[in-house]
């Protein structure tokens, strides 16, 4: 890892327990295969393997920033009505203390209050993606949660402060999804939902910088914005990680559609 940078990650996090509803194990439906591959390919996709990695997840939300200290965090199983075999799913990864406290050091430093925590298990928007990514549960994770505020330009500063972490070999990842509205799926989504991701990618992607995080930051500007996010929770992880990405490039690395949905990952840095 000795002068590697890492990029940071926006992943879609899927529906539940979606890669993982057959109980003999077998491949996901096929709308949610292309989002699988993806995920699978992410580690492979760095440049170094990471030492650990820190998660922002839309599933949880703190008044003051938290990060989770534990060393062996359980599951919390925190979506309802699937089958109950995925009510018994396993993700053993060991946690990351260490880089959970490095991360809340950073974080005071910049001026935000901070807090630990040990207790809660990890949510389904990390281990349901991470399983499909590092399924070996190889490598050490701390997740950190959003701050209840959802304020968009404190997250990509939130961010900001976290960056020194990629020369550390910590990877940073939010999980969410950029289109985010269990109320319409179907043939009712897809112009708007089309619309609106193409209207993020582009601010997303923008090549200056500081325009960059003052477009994201100003996403209920965008078309269909509250259709896409009646509320922002999955897509403020986005935030962390573009204010993370520093001033590097910001790419789209996954685009596909499920249950209508437009639905894209971003990587930066």
């Amino acid at each position: 890892m000795a002068g590697m940078t890492l990029p940071t990650l926006f992943v879609p996090h899927g529906g539940g327990p979606c890669f993982f509803m057959d109980p003999a194990g077998g491949p996901p439906d096929p709308m949610w295969r292309p989002m699988a591959a993806y995920l699978t390919g992410l580690i492979a996709s760095l440049p170094a393997r990471p030492r650990a990695i820190l998660m922002v997840s839309g599933h949880w939300e703190a008044a003051d920033i938290t990060v989770h200290v534990g060393e062996r965090p359980g599951l919390l199983f925190d979506y309802h009505g699937f089958p109950e075999h995925t009510y018994h799913l396993r993700w053993d990864a060991p946690g990351a203390p260490e880089a959970a406290r490095r991360a809340a050091a950073l974080l005071r430093g910049a001026g935000f209050a901070t807090r630990e925590e040990s207790a809660r298990g990890w949510d389904h928007g990390v281990f349901i993606p991470m399983k499909v990514a590092a399924p070996g549960a190889d490598i050490p994770l701390a997740q950190m949660s959003l701050r209840a505020d959802l304020d968009p330009a404190g997250h990509i500063a939130i961010g900001r402060a976290l960056a020194p972490l990629r020369d550390e070999g910590v990877l940073i990842v939010g999980s969410g999804m950029s289109f985010h509205n269990l109320r319409v799926r179907g043939p009712q989504a897809v112009a708007p939902s089309s619309e609106w991701d193409a209207a993020l990618t582009e601010a997303v992607t923008d090549p200056d910088p500081v325009r960059r995080a003052a477009r994201v930051a100003a996403w209920e500007t965008l078309p269909h914005a509250r259709f896409a996010h009646p509320r922002e929770e999955h897509l403020l992880p986005l935030m962390v990680a573009l204010g993370a990405g520093g001033d590097g490039p910001a790419v789209r690395d996954h685009a596909g559609t499920v249950m209508g949905w437009a639905v894209s990952g971003y990587r930066f840095g």
